[in-house]
């Protein structure tokens, strides 16, 4: 029973005093089709019914029992989806054009990154994606920590979060760069080199709230080359540290050289990947790496934010490389999961991640996947998330039209549900 809303007056300022509203026991959704994560096609004519913050039951309308006293929400010429996963973000950090990285690791007070973060958050849930692996705060120490806690006690709204708090780098790889040696500039990451560092490192990051660890097994030191910047060693011995802990880790590489340590290592997921090559491909198939390619970071930084004229300029060499490599790394079976590179573009754009799959390659149904069935596979959240199925997280996305047939459709978000809370539609 919804108990009637009363407005009090204090101090001049109005207040609303909606009591403890009791919501609904069950919700049943009536779109057009439903696109169950695993399935190539749409299901025409299916329902899904939830109770609490459970899917309940999914399935043809003639064959779901619709719960007394149920809410449905008809949602005609829509697909639901299962929410969408993003297995790389960076709540922390803005576009590029917006401030260069540099600018944002050195001159952006921690306040000032927390209060844009909160914004980046809201948006990226409300884009449709329910779900995120954030990949370091930049510069940010733990703050990705307190977010998370922050909207799994609903203080503000977002994905549910994965974080990788300050992410491990070799000393004299990832701080600001153009600054004169005798200055000891704040870092982007935390240092750590050798045996005791690294185990030292790994295991504090984890008792901060690390969910995982995130290293970078490359860099540009002291030039422009990317060459690797941690031994197979060292990288063997930061996965078993955190893998004796529960904890998987996901490596940053973009040489062939810091690719195969990475894989040969034992990573869960190696970052970009953009000097892949066929022979590190098929390695990472054989070792079960899956890869995020983070298409949309190279599309914005090649494209959109070098002046590039669309239909007038040659494709920029960056793209046209990652064209190359992404059809590689498919011919080589490896695993893809969707992982963008979010906040080098904008939060809550996410979606040009599955169209540039396509573009690349990818059937839509494929993208969808990678997006849902695949990440929560890699992430290890499959027994609870990713797909439409009973027992499952309700964690749903309705968009307009079929995505299955036009990937562009998931930008035409209708209603987002996170645990069975519905965060837009009606």
């Amino acid at each position: 029973m919804y108990r009637r809303a009363c407005i009090t007056v204090f101090a001049g300022i109005v207040l609303l005093n909606t009591g403890a509203i009791a919501a609904p026991s069950s919700i049943v959704l009536r779109p057009s089709r439903v696109f169950d994560g695993i399935s190539p096609e749409a299901h025409e004519g299916w329902v899904v019914a939830v109770r609490g913050e459970r899917i309940e039951a999914a399935g043809p309308a003639g064959e779901v029992r619709i719960p007394e006293g149920a809410r449905v929400i008809e949602l005609p010429g829509t697909t639901l989806l299962p929410g969408l996963i993003d297995a790389h973000t960076h709540v922390l950090l803005h576009p590029y054009n917006e401030a260069i990285w540099n600018d944002q690791v050195l001159k952006e007070a921690l306040a000032l990154r927390v209060c844009r973060a909160t914004n980046h958050l809201k948006n990226i849930l409300l884009s449709g994606f329910t779900t995120i692996r954030d990949m370091g705060t930049e510069g940010a120490g733990y703050a990705d920590v307190g977010l998370k806690q922050a909207v799994e006690q609903g203080i503000i709204p977002g994905p549910r979060m994965l974080v990788t708090t300050r992410a491990i780098v070799a000393t004299g790889s990832y701080a600001p760069k153009g600054f004169a040696p005798e200055w000891h500039i704040p870092q982007g990451a935390e240092e750590a080199d050798g045996h005791d560092a690294l185990i030292r490192v790994v295991r504090d990051q984890i008792g901060r709230g690390a969910d995982w660890i995130k290293v970078y097994a490359d860099a540009a030191m002291g030039g422009q080359e990317v060459r690797p910047s941690f031994s197979r060693q060292e990288l063997t011995l930061i996965v078993e540290t955190a893998r004796s802990n529960g904890i998987l880790v996901t490596t940053h590489a973009s040489s062939p050289e810091g690719m195969r340590r990475a894989a040969e290592a034992g990573v869960a997921t190696i970052e970009h990947g953009y000097g892949g090559d066929p022979e590190v491909f098929r390695l990472m198939a054989q070792r079960g790496v899956a890869l995020c390619p983070t298409l949309t970071a190279t599309e914005a930084s090649a494209t959109r934010y070098s002046g590039w004229r669309i239909g007038v300029d040659p494709e920029p060499k960056p793209l046209a490389n990652l064209r190359t490599l992404f059809k590689q790394a498919r011919e080589a079976g490896v695993t893809i999961a969707n992982g963008s590179d979010m906040g080098v573009f904008a939060h809550g754009a996410g979606a040009r991640e599955l169209e540039l799959m396509v573009e690349f390659g990818m059937k839509p149904a494929e993208a969808l996947q990678s997006a849902t069935s695949v990440a929560a596979r890699v992430l290890r959240l499959d027994d609870r998330l990713g797909t439409i199925k009973p027992e499952l997280f309700a964690d749903l996305v309705a968009v307009d039209g079929d995505p299955t047939r036009a990937i562009s459709a998931v930008r035409k978000v209708r209603l987002v549900m996170k645990g069975g809370v519905l965060h837009r539609g009606p």
